[in-house]
């Protein structure tokens, strides 16, 4: 089914490991990152199906197949039941005696409301770890507020810093509110694990999107509470005041490339003056006052050059002639160009890649990181590897199930039962 199709669970991280998953689209990136390293998630839709399943995009070839969906759900199983009937919530407590952990991203209280709260499906089974991943968290007086992606963004502060600096407040591509949410979800769950197997105590885990985002905010928060200065938005530029040549994104014949000549760990600026120089694209820059300039052009240069502004005038007219002689050389040249002979040269040029760049790109290809799923007989390539773990390997088990697909798999294969109690619980609309 995949080219990882030959990992037994047997061999994986948490092959020992069920999980009840509940969760919406905030944490379906969680649940993922637990199936993939080898537990048996059970992915619980509603009688009508996960919403998620229709979002955008859809596969070309079927309007009724969202790639969204498709890659949040990847080595789970799914069966359909409905927690809010009687019927449906002492079915979800049968599977909750057989599982180790349950996902959930219900706004706080509600799994209480319906009898299936923490303390009662601890009592059910002592060492269950509970993770609930919500816009705010459990507790204070925000808890309760709805908190789709763009408000995660918003209220952590990310939103802040994102954009060029002429622009408003940036929304950060796609999902990345509730991707930071969930990787923190199955952060904490790996470590209520662990704690549990050591005590034999389960916990409830509480993951808040807007503390989980508060990472992406670099230095803000400290410049706040140490210089009570608020960051700004500086787009490619960064940290640094002004345009500094090699430093930014710079146009090429087929798309970008970001460069941070002169710092840390790279080539010096005078090797790329070199590599302009033996392609007779140097313009005027070996002369005075330019290479000298070049010659002293490092970090510890730029940031002693502000405290002299009787000077700054000058040395802003110089970068600005290496800035345009420079994007003129780059502009000649393709983004792999610019990349490999640049990294050859030991100087700090990478690729802006576009998605069709990290499917085509042959390092990625050399370590086999896309992984290929069959889907009714078409191969889709999935990201791939997070981490590779030498003796626990990374595997997509399976592919994305359908709606419902294991319901007798798992209610009347594993928790058993008679087949008129299940035609009866699919009548009346449980299951």
């Amino acid at each position: 089914m995949t080219q990882n199709s030959a990992v037994s669970r047997d061999d994986t991280a948490l092959g020992d490991i069920r999980v009840l998953d509940l969760a919406g689209e905030i944490g379906q990136y969680a649940t993922k990152l637990l199936a993939d390293l080898g537990a048996d998630v059970i992915k619980i839709e509603p009688p009508g199906g996960d919403p998620v399943r229709a979002l955008p995009p859809h596969y070309a070839k079927d309007s009724d197949l969202s790639l969204y969906w498709l890659n949040l759900n990847t080595s789970k199983r799914s069966v359909t039941l409905d927690i809010e009937t009687d019927g449906g919530r002492e079915l979800f407590k049968r599977l909750v005696a057989t599982a180790d952990v349950v996902v959930e991203t219900f706004a706080p209280g509600y799994l209480d409301s319906i009898g299936l709260g923490y303390d009662a499906l601890a009592a059910l089974k002592p060492g269950l770890v509970l993770t609930s991943i919500t816009g705010f968290g459990q507790t204070g007086p925000h808890a309760g507020y709805l908190a789709p992606d763009i408000v995660g963004v918003a209220m952590s502060g990310t939103m802040w810093l994102a954009g060029e600096p002429t622009d408003p407040p940036n929304v950060p591509p796609w999902r990345q509110g509730y991707i930071s949410a969930s990787i923190m979800g199955a952060a904490g769950t790996l470590t209520a694990l662990l704690y549990r197997d050591r005590t034999g105590e389960g916990q409830h885990v509480d993951v808040s999107m807007q503390e989980a985002l508060s990472m992406t905010q670099e230095t803000a928060m400290q410049t706040w509470d140490m210089n009570e200065a608020l960051r700004v938005r500086t787009g490619a530029r960064g940290v640094l005041p002004l345009e500094i040549p090699g430093m930014g994104i710079y146009e090429c014949t087929d798309g970008y490339v970001f460069g941070y000549l002169g710092t840390p760990g790279g080539a010096p600026w005078s090797v790329m003056l070199d590599w302009m120089t033996e392609e007779g694209k140097a313009a005027d820059l070996n002369e005075a006052p330019y290479k000298e300039f070049i010659d002293g052009l490092n970090l510890r240069f730029l940031t002693g050059m502000f405290q002299e502004p009787a000077t700054m005038s000058e040395k802003i007219k110089i970068m600005t002639h290496l800035m345009e002689v420079l994007r003129a050389f780059v502009a000649g040249k393709s983004k792999w160009e610019m990349y490999e002979q640049g990294q050859n040269r030991r100087l700090m040029w990478g690729i802006v890649s576009t998605p069709e760049d990290i499917a085509k790109n042959p390092h990625l290809q050399t370590r086999n990181w896309l992984a290929p799923v069959q889907h009714n007989g078409d191969t889709l390539n999935y990201p791939g590897k997070p981490y590779w773990l030498s003796e626990s390997p990374w595997a997509i088990h399976r592919r994305p199930p359908l709606m419902g697909e294991h319901n007798d798999e798992i209610f009347r294969g594993e928790l058993g039962g008679a087949a008129d109690e299940w035609k009866r619980l699919e009548e009346t609309g449980v299951v």
